[in-house]
Parts: C-alpha cells; sequence; structure tokens
C-alpha cells in the first residue's frame, strides 16, 4: 500500500465527534464526488462516484453517525482501466436525499438545488474544527501524497477555480502555504515543503502517518548532515593534501637548485621535517620542531620556504630568512 492509500485509510477512519464536523466533511465528498438525479416525478436521489474503497466507506459511516442513512454501494469496474473498481454510494430516498443536501448546503429550505455547487457553503465551514474537516474530506475525495521517502509533495486536484481558491484560503487560514497550477483541465491546490505537510497531516488528525513522515524527516535530516559533514571534511582534506604536496615540491626544488645550507636554521630544520613527515600536520610538525611552535609559526615558515622556491622558479633572486 503506498502511503498516499495509509494516509486516505487513516483519514477515512477519524470520525468527529461533533455532527457539524461531520456535515463539513460530507459537504466536500459530495461537492467533489457527489452527483444529485431528478427522476421524471421530481423526486431527488444523491450518488457519490469514486475508485478508493476508503472515501466509500467514510462517506457510508457519515451518512449513519450523522443521518442514521444508510448507502446502497455498488461496485462496478472502470470502462477505461478494467483492473479498476468504481464505488457508487446511493441514497435513493427523497426525504433522505433532501436532508442530506439541505444540510450541506446543496439544497434550499424549499428544496432547490444550488446553482453554484464548486465550492461548500461558508456557512459549513464557518468553525475551525469544521474547516479541518473540511480539508480532511477533501483530501480524501481529490487528494494525494507521494512517498516522503523520495519527495515531498501533497495535491488536492479542484475541477473548478473557484474550488482551489477556497481549499487554498482554507489552507492559508492554518498558516500552510498552498499554490495552485494548472494541470490540463483542473486547478491543483500543492503544498511542496515537509514540515507544511506534516501540518497538515496533523490538521487533518492523520497522526499515524504524521509520525512515520516526521521519522523520515528526522533521519533524512540526520543522513544530510551527515553527508555534509563528510564533503566537508573530504573538502578540508583535499585542500590539505594539495597544501602538502605543493610544499614538498617547493622544498624539494630548494634542495636541487639551492640546497639547505643557505637557509636559517629554523627554515632549514622546517624543510627537512616535512619532507621526512609528508602526512603531518601543522599542528603535528610545530610539535617536532625545537622549541615547539604553533599552526601559525609553521604555516609562515612553510610560506616562506615557498616564496623562496618561487624566487628561484622565477629570477633566482636569492632568499634569505
Amino acid at each position: 500500500m503506498s502511503f498516499s492509500s495509509e494516509v486516505k485509510e487513516e483519514l477515512s477512519r477519524q470520525l468527529s465527534p461533533a455532527r457539524h464536523c461531520r456535515i463539513a466533511e460530507l459537504a466536500a465528498l459530495l461537492n467533489v464526488c457527489g452527483q444529485v438525479e431528478i427522476s421524471e416525478d421530481d423526486s431527488c436521489a444523491v450518488i457519490l462516484h469514486t475508485e478508493n474503497i476508503s472515501v466509500a466507506r467514510k462517506y457510508f459511516t457519515l451518512l449513519k453517525k450523522t443521518f442514521n442513512i444508510e448507502a446502497v454501494i455498488r461496485v462496478r469496474k472502470n470502462a477505461c482501466l478494467k483492473k479498476s473498481n468504481v464505488y457508487l454510494a446511493e441514497v435513493t430516498s427523497h426525504s433522505d436525499t433532501v436532508r442530506i443536501l439541505q444540510a450541506v448546503k446543496l439544497m434550499t429550505g424549499d428544496q432547490e438545488l444550488v446553482e453554484n455547487q464548486g465550492t461548500a457553503d461558508p456557512l459549513v465551514i464557518q468553525s475551525s474544527c469544521c474547516r479541518r474537516a473540511f480539508l480532511r474530506g477533501m483530501f480524501l475525495a481529490a487528494g494525494s501524497i507521494s512517498d516522503p521517502e523520495k519527495s515531498y509533495h501533497l495535491e488536492i486536484v479542484c475541477s473548478g477555480q473557484e474550488r482551489a481558491l477556497q481549499v487554498q484560503q482554507v489552507l492559508r487560514e492554518f498558516e500552510v502555504d498552498a499554490r495552485i497550477v494548472n494541470r490540463k483541465k483542473n486547478q491543483v491546490v500543492y503544498i511542496k515543503e515537509g514540515s507544511q505537510i506534516a501540518d497538515f497531516l496533523r490538521l487533518t488528525e492523520a497522526g499515524i502517518s504524521l509520525m512515520k513522515l516526521e521519522n523520515i524527516r528526522i533521519l533524512k535530516e540526520i543522513s544530510n548532515n551527515v553527508n555534509r559533514q563528510v564533503n566537508c571534511e573530504t573538502a578540508n582534506i583535499n585542500k590539505t593534501v594539495s597544501a602538502a604536496v605543493k610544499q614538498i615540491e617547493d622544498i624539494r626544488y630548494i634542495a636541487t637548485h639551492m640546497g639547505f645550507s643557505q637557509l636559517s636554521e629554523g627554515l632549514e630544520e622546517m624543510a627537512v621535517l616535512r619532507l621526512k613527515y609528508p602526512d603531518a600536520t601543522l599542528k603535528e610538525l610545530g610539535q617536532m620542531l625545537h622549541p615547539p611552535v604553533g599552526k601559525s609559526g609553521v604555516n609562515h615558515r612553510l610560506r616562506k620556504l615557498s616564496r623562496i622556491a618561487g624566487e628561484l622558479r622565477g629570477d633566482k633572486e636569492d632568499y634569505y630568512d
């Protein structure tokens, strides 16, 4: 099971204790997946279409717990994807349908269907807890999340711009920075930051999935820190080795073209030690000198030797300490 499926499975079993929150979640499901059918005798039925069994289960549970209505669930094969099932949760009773649609503000008190069904009615999601339930329903109906082991990406696909803007606005009220992008005929609300996705899971009460995501984020951060330290240490080692190689080349050049006898006692001792211990650090070289000197003193002497070698390679002027 993918991480996205695990999140939806967990959310499908999360039931708000408050009736108004359950209605907010129902509103999200019906806005995305719902369809109202009107028969010749003007009776109404409401059908929810989904390819996700978790969504069908959640819809069934919400109707049962909120209205004591039992939807009839049918399964059929997807005409385009023969291996995929389509779940239809139907409420055929006119009176039950009216109760559901009026509760989610998709039908007026006069039993007139609301024309603009692209967004949830503000009254349905006026409370903070209801907005959380609304986001849970939107993700169940139209959301997905990538495997956090690979990347951080959460999205909710909306069929219209108004719906996308509403989802974005609700998320931003919870300080989740959601963006919108066009994808074919849809508007996609997406979140890219791992910390923001964690906030979304926290808002929608997907506690188990949140813990899994946070564990992965921690391991990734540790791994990234280790890699940065290794890269830094490797760069320092390469720099130290390159410097040592250059120092030895300069000292050998001095030995060949001038000899150590013309060097001061301190520089001669330094040159001999560097040749004898090519892998030693500046600190180690300093401790071998008599008397010992610090890293800056060792570096100063090696730079002098380098300048002497440079003079010899150039105009061959004598250079004495």
